[in-house]
């Protein structure tokens, strides 16, 4: 793949041979990023599993001490008191079977969907639209609930969703370069401290097999696993 000027300039300050710590690894990438906008510093952890495996799938959400820096769209599907509770505690759009409809014609103009468990009725049907895009409202992810308030609280400060892809890696953004090393450090350290409490028992050897940081516009830096795991300990 042919590269710009700038991310090779960037790539050249980072010695491929080497693995960085947390800290130096996300002061280079906040020194390094040359885009316009405030880039998004993202993670990418290549985990000692093997996603095929139902026992094996690393799935879960945590919330960033400092958020990622983005304002999310959240949506709800709820009735009656839920629907009130969900405009009150924030809601960026709420409704039932109607905001169904306007998805299906084609409206996405949202970052994360919740609903209630007496909507997925309605909500399970937009499987083909909303699952594939990761959007659609799951049990295991919290956004399946009678708790509206509390996670539309979370998704507003900051909760993220993970989850490991069919090559074992699970990809997460941690903040912007515009964060302070101390905010991203606190994010990065929240997250893995999560990916490590999801451990699935099944998975067997080394857990943490690389981890990568970068700006959205910048070449990756390796950071040393082993060091990360022997520090959550």
């Amino acid at each position: 793949m042919k590269r710009g000027k700038k991310y090779r300039e960037a790539q050249a300050r980072i010695d491929r041979e080497r693995m960085y710590d947390p800290a130096e690894s996300l002061q280079l990438v906040k020194e390094l990023a040359s885009a316009k906008f405030d880039e998004t510093v993202e993670l990418a952890v290549k985990l000692g599993v093997d996603p095929r495996h139902a026992d094996q799938q690393v799935r879960g959400t945590v919330s960033l001490p400092h958020g990622t820096g983005k304002t999310r769209r959240v949506l709800v599907f709820a009735k009656g008191d839920k629907a009130k509770e969900a405009e009150e505690a924030g809601a960026d759009v709420v409704g039932a079977e109607e905001l169904a409809e306007k998805i299906r014609e084609g409206w996405l103009d949202f970052d994360v969907a919740v609903a209630t468990p007496d909507m997925m009725g309605v909500v399970g049907k937009l499987g083909k639209i909303l699952g594939p895009r990761g959007l659609m409202p799951n049990p295991k992810s919290g956004t399946v609930t009678f708790d509206i308030a509390r996670t539309i609280k979370e998704l507003k400060a900051g909760r993220i969703e993970y989850r490991v892809d069919k090559t074992a890696i699970v990809h997460a953004p941690i903040g912007k370069v515009s964060f302070t090393l101390e905010q991203l450090l606190d994010n990065f350290s929240a997250f893995v401290e999560a990916l490590i409490k999801a451990k699935p028992a099944a998975a067997k050897g080394q857990y943490l097999r690389s981890i990568s940081v970068s700006s959205t516009m910048g070449p990756g830096i390796r950071i040393n696993p082993m060091a990360v795991m022997q520090k959550a300990r």
